[in-house]
């Protein structure tokens, strides 16, 4: 009897973490839950970061326009901060006044709201509490701290000349996170990018009329 108890609990407690909608994740208060992080370069912090279309963030992460064989299009929760052209630049000529001691990484922020509603909410060009471009230096600030009685988890990474901050949101006091297929498939995918070289590359993508996966040079090279 004892073991047939014990088989039960197991059982209940397997089902339970079957129906869970999100990965072992650690959420946190939009207040506490860490930010963008500058180390000694305080001059990155005036480097702009702008709203990028999802084809421009698939293409970063070198995902097919259709990641999952869902007729939908990909990743509508989604919404990615890639630099500008004026970081780009700026991120070369910092490096070279300082004779190579200025940092050339420039950064990418993901973040995976866990509806497309939150998202628009946040994004929206009317009404929205994002801007569509902003300094690095703000972010912490203006987009992160200011989304009140939001929770979010946090993930780095380090990929060569970009550091990718990726964040998932959720409502406070949520259980589980309704966009856990999404949060997948882009943590997967910057875990399998290899290390950037030089993202002077990604100069071409904001006058792109469309993203031709053929003929377009890759964004990420290897060591």
């Amino acid at each position: 009897m004892a073991m047939e108890e014990k088989d039960k609990k197991i059982k209940k407690t397997k089902k339970k973490k079957d129906t869970k909608s999100s990965p072992d994740i650690s959420f946190k208060p939009s207040s506490t839950v860490k930010g963008l992080k500058f180390g000694g370069q305080i001059i990155v912090k005036s480097f702009t970061i702008r709203r990028a279309r999802t084809l421009e963030l698939l293409k970063l992460l070198s995902l097919p326009p259709s990641p999952s064989p869902s007729p939908s299009p990909p990743l509508l929760s989604t919404a990615a901060y890639l630099p500008t052209n004026f970081t780009i630049l700026a991120h070369q000529a910092w490096h070279t006044l300082t004779l190579g001691l200025g940092t050339r990484k420039s950064k990418v922020v993901v973040f995976v709201f866990e509806t497309e509603e939150m998202k628009t909410a946040v994004t929206a060009a009317e009404g929205g509490l994002w801007p569509s471009e902003i300094p690095l230096g703000d972010v912490n600030k203006k987009m992160i701290r200011k989304l009140k009685n939001w929770e979010m988890a946090r993930f780095k990474f380090r990929k060569g000349c970009l550091t990718f901050y990726v964040y998932a949101v959720r409502n406070a006091g949520g259980e589980g996170f309704a966009a856990a297929e999404d949060l997948k498939v882009i943590l997967q995918a910057v875990v399998a990018l290899k290390d950037f070289m030089d993202h002077t590359a990604m100069l071409v993508m904001p006058h792109q009329k469309a993203i031709n996966y053929t003929s377009c040079p890759p964004f990420a090279m290897a060591h």
